[in-house]
């Protein structure tokens, strides 16, 4: 396709997929169920991290999580005592287990003790930065705590381990795209939507090869700044929007 042609037609299956029928077959929908801001941010981030496998299962889990926490995240991480910590015991999906989301627990209770948003876990000291420099950093810092499982660190990825980075990029897309269709939640400021980078889960990889937007062999880091770059062309302040029309194009073998 022409650049035009292409443009034209990836804005038009943006349009398509970009609405709020979206949200219910989708984690998004988790975060969905709260209004305050932590709880959004904390059930979002449970919802992109367990992003394994079928949406329908994914959707599950995250509903019985949420259900140990009695579905008030924010306030279970803030002030549960170890019986309530017990509700959490022998919950499962795929390699993720208890062992792992007691150690999420432990960061969400030291993180939100010092900061009333989880956006500035992502937000570096050194001052300019951009979202592979954010990535990094977050990973450092979410495994700060002393008492971190070695096992957990596979459920936290960075560019500095040459990852796609997917799970994450879909969370801060979540938390940072704002616009009037009911989506994604843009409510974190200091990290802006031309900051991100796009998704690139299989069904966005394939599409994007199929479309000349991914040149690259293999799927890393690199291929997702590729992708996005590509994107930029289209929408150089919002690129991450065509992750919408990659993603349906891709779940429903249009392309």
């Amino acid at each position: 396709m022409e650049f035009l042609e292409l443009k034209n037609f990836l804005d038009r299956k943006v349009e398509q997929y970009n609405t709020p029928d979206f949200i219910v077959n989708d984690p998004v929908c988790i975060p969905h169920l709260f209004q305050q801001k932590q709880d959004i941010e904390i059930s979002a981030f449970f919802a992109a991290v367990l992003a394994w496998g079928q949406r329908k299962t994914i959707i599950n889990k995250c509903r019985e999580l949420l259900n140990r926490m009695d579905n008030a995240p924010y306030d279970f991480v803030l002030n549960h005592t170890d019986d309530d910590l017990k509700r959490l015991l022998f919950f499962k999906h795929r390699t993720f287990n208890d062992t792992d989301l007691l150690y999420f627990i432990s960061f969400f209770k030291m993180h939100y003790g010092k900061f009333d948003t989880f956006e500035q876990a992502f937000i570096p000291a050194t001052g300019a930065f951009s979202i592979e420099d954010s990535l990094n950093h977050f990973r450092s810092y979410f495994f700060s705590l002393e008492d971190f499982p070695h096992r957990t660190r596979k459920h936290i990825s960075s560019p500095q381990q040459k990852s796609t980075c997917k799970r994450l990029n879909m969370f801060l897309r979540w938390m940072v795209r704002k616009d009037d269709k009911g989506v994604d939640f843009g409510m974190w400021k200091t990290i802006r939507p031309e900051d991100l980078v796009c998704p690139c889960d299989v069904h966005v990889d394939r599409v994007g090869r199929l479309l000349g937007l991914i040149t690259r062999k293999q799927t890393d880091w690199s291929t997702a700044v590729e992708l996005t770059t590509q994107l930029k062309q289209f929408d150089e302040l919002d690129p991450v929007k065509y992750d919408f029309a990659l993603f349906g194009l891709g779940v429903e073998k249009v392309l």
